[in-house]
């Protein structure tokens, strides 16, 4: 399953995270050996852990809900953080790569979906934080587009209309000629990533696809 969704992926030059959360190193090396470089997790313990154990040339992406008191030990190891969705949060992140000498590259998150479980920044927040930071207000870091999470539900017409929403924001805000390098829409995951692509997305979220199911403690 893993190549039929890296070719689609390709074919549509589209990016693949392959969302390793809860799986152990022998699976991610087994999926690395065909030749995945990009993985998620979605605990900061445990990418660190992963990546401390795993090649140098794999990049790390932070995709869960990242709390403030963890973004310290996180930021000399994540590649992108998804998952910025709050002004706290993002003041935090810019405090904590500053002290560490570092320009951290980041997605904020905005909340597409009606669901009350689904985090996010509301459309009048995105849009006062992406000024400030098309301003420099934040100097360590580097806004290189969104992510969206869609509602959980079978019904692909809302899914899309919420994808087409976000696909929305990406384009407004890559006008802004002071954000360089905003490039990257992540939305859709194992049950939506071929509807999120139609709609525009540039990086996906696999992980059941490609791992099968996981199982929580």
């Amino acid at each position: 399953m893993y190549k039929h969704i890296l070719d689609y992926c390709q074919s549509t030059k589209t990016t693949l995270v392959a969302v390793s959360k809860t799986k152990p190193i022998s699976a991610i090396k087994s999926i690395y050996d065909e030749g995945q470089r990009i993985f998620g997790e979605n605990r900061v313990e445990e990418l660190v852990e992963k990546r401390n154990a795993m090649p140098d040339d794999i990049e790390w992406h932070f995709i869960g809900t990242l709390q403030t008191k963890k973004v310290k030990k996180l930021i000399p190891h994540a590649d992108l953080i998804h998952s910025v969705d709050s002004k706290k949060l993002l003041e935090e992140i810019n405090k904590r790569s500053e002290a560490a000498d570092v320009t951290t590259h980041i997605l904020l998150q905005p909340k597409i979906a009606k669901e009350e479980s689904k985090h996010g920044l509301h459309k009048e927040e995105l849009n006062k934080l992406v000024e400030e930071i098309a301003s420099g207000k934040y100097s360590s870091i580097k806004l290189r587009g969104l992510m969206g999470m869609a509602t959980f539900t079978d019904d692909q017409s809302i899914i899309k209309s919420e994808f087409d929403t976000l696909k929305q924001y990406f384009d407004q805000y890559q006008q802004l000629d002071t954000l360089t390098q905003f490039d990257k829409l992540s939305m859709g995951m194992s049950g939506d990533y071929k509807l999120a692509i139609e709609c525009g997305s540039t990086m996906v979220r696999v992980g059941s696809l490609i791992f099968g199911n996981r199982k929580y403690n």
